[in-house]
């Protein structure tokens, strides 16, 4: 192993990481994109990956069965963000979008998505006037994200309280609705039921059939995400859980096998797997 590459703090997670280093051809590393691949920025539209993440990728790419891209955005807008189109080494690269609800292929470039969610669209005409009545919160905004709805508070002048004022009405919508609500980095996100980061993974890596599997992340939403590979670890396939660091998110730390100090910790840290796994 190389010794820039970090050691797990877990026995679980030293188990992953040595599974993934011998039998690289079995493995799926997989990554959240914003906080983990991209930073937090205040406009969502202007993030992208961080410099070096696409050449770490590229690196790696050849020498593992699958990286996956998984995330809450649209397939196509974490594409374009991440610059992940017509890259050389990463012709083999999937984007599960919108919580694996969409999925961009390098092989074809193309998006397949399932039938949209009516309540998303319901939501969508509703909240802007549902927000005007939840209370004066200068600085919050929506986010149209296609196939679900966002609400960020990072603006507010005051963005944690406006998060929990309107965390439980925003929930009350969500359910109205048929839909459910997403808690993240000062954002509220009204999706669909049953898409999250944890279906989209597991699904991909029975896809696969792994024999080990890496996720990356950084925030709530990547919570059903590090479960899911706690599941596979209990059925026999080792993982191994990588926490972009946030001090906003504790959980994930706290279940973290690893902790990088965000997207740049997470470049390095690609590219010392990278060059750990030429050298097996």
């Amino acid at each position: 192993m190389a010794s820039s590459l970090p050691h797990p703090t877990t026995s679980a997670g030293r188990d992953g990481l040595a599974a993934l280093l011998a039998r690289p051809a079995k493995a799926v590393v997989a990554l959240d994109f914003d906080g983990t691949l991209a930073a937090i920025v205040p406009d969502p539209e202007r993030a992208r990956a961080h410099p070096g993440a696409v050449e770490a990728l590229a690196a790696l790419a050849p020498q593992v069965a699958s990286i996956a891209v998984v995330t809450g955005r649209p397939a196509g807008v974490a594409v374009r963000y991440g610059g992940f189109a017509g890259v050389p080494g990463l012709e083999h690269l999937v984007v599960l979008g919108h919580y694996g609800a969409e999925r961009w292929d390098a092989v074809t470039g193309t998006v397949q998505a399932a039938a949209p969610h009516p309540g998303v669209a319901s939501v969508r005409a509703e909240l802007p006037g549902f927000l005007d009545r939840a209370g004066a919160w200068p600085g919050v905004w929506i986010e149209e994200k296609g196939r679900a709805v966002a609400v960020h508070t990072r603006r507010a002048l005051d963005p944690e309280r406006a998060f929990e004022a309107l965390k439980g009405p925003l929930g009350d919508l969500a359910t109205h609705h048929g839909l459910v609500l997403e808690p993240g980095r000062m954002v509220l996100e009204l999706r669909p039921p049953g898409m999250d980061k944890g279906v989209a993974l597991a699904e991909y890596v029975r896809e696969v059939g792994a024999g080990s599997v890496l996720y990356a992340g950084d925030d709530l939403g990547d919570l059903p995400a590090f479960a899911a590979v706690e599941k596979l670890r209990s059925d026999g396939t080792p993982g191994l859980l990588v926490c972009s660091g946030s001090t906003e998110v504790p959980e994930l730390a706290d279940r973290a096998d690893l902790a990088v100090p965000g997207p740049p910790g997470v470049v390095d840290f690609l590219t010392a797997l990278a060059t750990a796994v030429r050298g097996t």
